[in-house]
């Protein structure tokens, strides 16, 4: 029986009309009005604030193409984006938030123009305590990070691209990353404590979340509310070794991060105290040459993180698996030898290193973000390496999930066209998995598969007017916004 794919989702429309907003704004009167902050008029800037890393697919970056935002403005204090949001409503003007711009789907691309905020210039770490952080949305992961080292205490979860990656760009964007082996992914009890919400309307209020009720805002690519402040939960720090270990089956690779992790097969051990699991065949070795020659192109690598009392456990566990422990190096030794850390080698940064080792726009590499289902078993992606050939390399990241191992998938794929990209959705899902698909720009499309409907009800108390990044959710309609 032949199964027929999918159809190609239809990309959502642009231009302020198209999501029920006033087709012009008086941009100099919103300039006017934004006098004393700091915008960015010029048009080579607004349209490199216009910009995230959709780029990675081929997809979306045609489509996106032509979205500009009219104004950008930086502000730097809470007060600020009271007087933004107060702004925007009083003009109808379509407001989307941005952070670093590392994020892969378009979430801070303005499909309807208008008002880009930049939140980068509110990066002030407020407190740090005894297993938190309080901070500004704006702060870099990174610097968040720093920060919390100097105290005894680091990060529990960020991304691979955390040096430039924000915190309320992270929340708002993002699911998982580095630490997800440990600690689960962002929705999990107790990483994120609290965040302050911003409203937009004419006379705009700050509304606290806490606990279960950041959820609303987790993930909703800024669609309802503007994220001014954060509280991060902590760990105590560890100076993470960072560990090559090579393998001659990609099996092999599979089972050691899985007994690494605690998600081989029942009964699995217990997982080591890890930030890292990520599992890469030898196909992706080309891609890796200032690794100088330690992830050779006839082995298969798993990249890892663990913390150094957990190193001789990590050690046998590859060993026993057929693999040998190629690097183990901390962070300052891995910069004095000139080496990248292991994060670099892991989650999308994968597929970064694929685009720019190969170039050729007529052989282009993409990505599909996979859901394995549990417990894992590896002969599915054994299944898939056969039957793709050198159209698909794979990639798995080993982590947990609401208190339970999870195996995620972010594979390289040869670009062949729209078409050939959901065939190749469509034989993935006849597998048992799911794919969070890389190449729309709304949330249900790309990840959440159903709509979420407390996020919608707290649009309508944060943004009634319907003015935050339109077209990203399809659950808010037109007709939804308040019309005073």
């Amino acid at each position: 029986m032949v199964v027929s794919a999918a159809p190609i989702p239809t990309p959502p429309p642009h231009g302020p009309a198209a999501h029920g907003l006033p087709p012009l704004v008086d941009w100099a009167a919103v300039a006017r009005e934004l006098q004393g902050l700091n915008l960015v008029t010029a048009p080579r800037q607004r349209k490199a604030l216009s910009r995230d890393f959709h780029w990675y697919s081929p997809i979306l970056e045609a489509e996106l193409a032509g979205c500009v935002a009219d104004l950008v403005v930086k502000p730097s204090t809470e007060a600020e984006v009271l007087r933004i949001a107060a702004v925007a409503a009083r003009h109808r003007a379509p407001l989307t938030v941005r952070g670093g711009g590392t994020g892969n789907y378009g979430q801070c691309v303005p499909l309807a123009g208008g008002l880009v905020l930049d939140a980068t210039e509110m990066q002030r770490v407020l407190d740090i305590g005894d297993g938190f952080a309080r901070v500004q949305g704006g702060a870099r992961l990174w610097d968040v990070d720093q920060a919390a080292r100097e105290t005894g205490q680091s990060l529990r979860i960020w991304p691979s691209t955390w040096r430039v990656a924000t915190v309320a760009g992270f929340i708002a964007g993002g699911f998982g990353g580095i630490g997800s082996t440990a600690h689960g992914v962002l929705r999990d009890v107790d990483n994120l404590r609290s965040c302050r919400v911003v409203t937009v309307e004419p006379e705009p209020r700050v509304i606290v979340l806490e606990g279960a009720d950041i959820q609303k805002v987790h993930h909703a690519y800024g669609t309802n509310g503007i994220i001014t402040e954060v509280t991060l939960a902590l760990r105590p720090a560890a100076d993470w070794v960072h560990c090559i270990a090579l393998f001659p089956h990609y099996a092999q690779v599979l089972a050691a991060a899985g007994e690494a992790s605690g998600a081989g097969r029942p009964p699995a051990r217990p997982a080591l105290d890890a930030a890292l699991m990520s599992c890469v065949e030898a196909r992706f070795a080309r891609f890796y040459p200032m690794l100088g020659g330690r992830f050779p192109a006839d082995r298969h690598a798993l990249f890892a993180m663990v913390a150094p009392p957990a190193l001789d456990a990590f050690r046998a566990i590859v060993e026993a698996e057929g693999g040998t422990l190629a690097l183990a190096m901390t962070e300052p030794e891995l910069d004095a030898a000139g080496l990248p850390p292991a994060s670099d080698c892991a989650y999308n940064h994968t597929t970064l290193q694929a685009l720019k080792a190969e170039r050729d726009p007529g052989r282009r590499w993409t990505y599909l973000q996979v859901a394995y289902p549990q417990p894992f078993d590896p002969a599915v992606v054994l299944r898939q390496l056969g039957r793709f050939g050198d159209e698909v390399l794979q990639h798995q990241e080993f982590a947990q999930m609401y208190g339970q191992p999870a195996t995620f998938g972010l594979l390289l794929v040869r670009w062949g066209g729209a078409a050939r990209q959901y065939e190749l959705i469509d034989s993935i899902e006849r597998d048992g998995c799911t794919i969070f698909n890389p190449h729309v720009v709304t949330i249900e499309d790309g990840g959440m598969k159903t709509i979420d409907q407390a996020q919608i009800e707290f649009k309508r108390e944060a943004d009634p007017l319907g003015l935050m990044n339109p077209g990203k959710t399809r659950g808010w309609t037109p007709a939804m916004a308040r019309t005073a």
